[in-house]
């Protein structure tokens, strides 16, 4: 993990891939949670018997979006930042789904810093977000995503 003291010395860090997460499982629990917290109990991710019968691989698949919301959790296994009194999602310039996520495959993040601007009261971090599954050689997600880091 890097750790650094402020938002400012995330400067130094610039076009440097950061690392990556530690493995983490997608469980049909979790899919099943996000079906139900957003509204979207399509098939190919809520129906494993159907899935069994239909989808390639015979796997229910994780929603895009849920893959998308493991942002925050697997980031806090990249970068600390000690000195900092928050820290806000400001959005994604883009994101993308390229490939999707089987139930019980076991997904990571790994992150690249772009940029880090000064606003007012600390930093704005542009990253290349890219989540990996392992043993495939298709990412899931690539998204250039920004958080807000304040002094």
């Amino acid at each position: 993990m890097l750790e650094v003291e402020t938002p400012a010395d995330m400067d130094a860090q610039v076009g440097k891939p950061l690392g990556s997460s530690s493995w983490f499982v997608i469980t049909q629990s979790m899919i099943d949670k996000f079906a139900e917290a957003t509204g979207d109990h399509q098939w190919i991710h809520v129906d494993v018997d159907r899935a069994k019968r239909e989808m390639p691989g015979g796997k229910t698949i994780a929603h895009g979006f849920l893959t998308l919301s493991l942002l925050p959790r697997l980031s806090q296994e990249i970068v600390a930042i000690r000195k900092r009194s928050r820290a806000l999602n400001y959005g994604s310039n883009k994101v993308r789904f390229t490939g999707p996520v089987p139930v019980g495959s076991r997904i990571r993040l790994t992150q690249i810093l772009k940029a880090s601007e000064k606003v007012d009261g600390g930093r704005r971090l542009v990253y290349e977000a890219t989540i990996e599954i392992e043993g495939s050689t298709r990412p899931a997600l690539v998204a250039e995503t920004i958080t807000l880091v304040f002094d």
